[in-house]
Formats: structure tokens, sequence, C-alpha cells
């Protein structure tokens, strides 16, 4: 009787053992049988699950931000002020807890900019639309408890674009030295005039 393999969970089981050495490694180092060697198949095996390692980037970051945004609704459900749940949802770009992540989020960030393909562009497209829609409906909430203007609903989409462009700006110069620091005052100051006055 033949073994049934189930494809989906098989791709994820490969793409999560190599985690680590991604993070360690980056990429660019690392080949399909080292790949294939830390998964424990054979170098066949990975093409049958896998184009390329990029695939493998982006099959990892896939599981884990999805992972990752479980966890952050159910940090966000604490928080009681707007400002505290804007600022916790930037906690991704400098918490320790999301150190890994990163590492893996900006390799796949370098593939999408490098070498970008249908599925990268509609990940990337569908995480944009998703954090989109999580900061309209957290400006809502300020605005249904009268703690900011309700014109405040228009910065959602730019909310989520400058913390990343802050965080890639982070990586790429010395501009920005404290990531918390500079988004935090960013908040501050854009709830400065977007606050309720009472």
């Amino acid at each position: 009787m033949a073994i049934i393999v189930d494809k989906v969970q098989k791709r994820k089981d490969i793409a999560l053992s190599c985690t680590a050495l991604f993070i360690e490694h980056g990429i660019k180092d690392l080949t399909i049988s080292k790949v294939a060697k830390t998964a424990g198949v054979g170098k066949g095996t990975i093409y049958d699950y896998f184009e390329n390692k990029e695939d493998i980037v982006f099959e990892i970051v896939n599981i884990l931000m999805h992972e990752h945004n479980e966890i952050k609704k159910k940090r966000l459900s604490t928080a009681t002020s707007t400002k505290e749940k804007i600022k916790l949802f930037f906690g991704f770009f400098y918490e320790e807890q999301d150190a890994e992540l990163r590492t893996l989020y900006k390799e796949f960030v370098s593939i999408s900019l490098v070498s970008p393909n249908e599925k990268m562009i509609d990940f990337q497209t569908e995480c944009f639309e998703s954090y989109y829609q999580w900061f309209e409906q957290i400006l809502q909430e300020g605005i249904d408890k009268g703690e900011i203007i309700s014109e405040s609903l228009h910065f959602a989409k730019g909310l989520f674009a400058t913390a990343e462009g802050l965080f890639i700006a982070s990586m790429a110069t010395r501009a920005i030295s404290d990531m918390q620091k500079e988004l935090d005052l960013y908040i501050d100051t854009l709830f400065t005039l977007i606050e309720e006055k009472k």
C-alpha cells in the first residue's frame, strides 16, 4: 500500500526545518544541498516542493508571519488606547522576540526587490492590504471611542508604509540608530495632530 504524503504539510515541514539555517547564513551563502541535508531529505525532494531556495524563504516567512499575527492579535486585545495599540503593532520592527522573523523578513524583502515573482508580489500585496485593514480597524475604534478625529482613518495605509520604510532605512543606512525611539516619536507627533480635543 502506497504511503500518502500531505504535500502542503511536507512543504511546511521542510521549510520550517531550515529556518535556523537561513537566519544564521542568509540566502546568499546557502545551497540546496545544505538545505536538503538540514531538512533530512534528498536534494531532489527539495525540488519536488520548491522552485528554488528563495521559494523556501517565502514559505518560512509566510508560515511565521501568520503565527506572528495571531500572537499580535492577542497582545493588541490587552491595549487600552489607540496610541498604545499602534505602538504595540509596530513592535515587530524592534522587539527582541521578533528578531528572527525580522531577519527572515529582510531576506524576503531583498528577494522581492531583486527578483520578484508573481507569488511573492501577491503575498506582499496580501500582507500590505491586511495590515492596512488592521490599522483602519484600530483607527476606527479610536474614532468610535472619541480618542481621535474621524480624518485619522486616512492615515491607515500610510502608517504601515511609514513604519516599514523606517525599518528598511534602519537596515540600509546609518540614519536611524534606535528604531523604537524613531517610531515612538513619529506616533507621538502624529497623535498630537489627530487626537480629539476635549
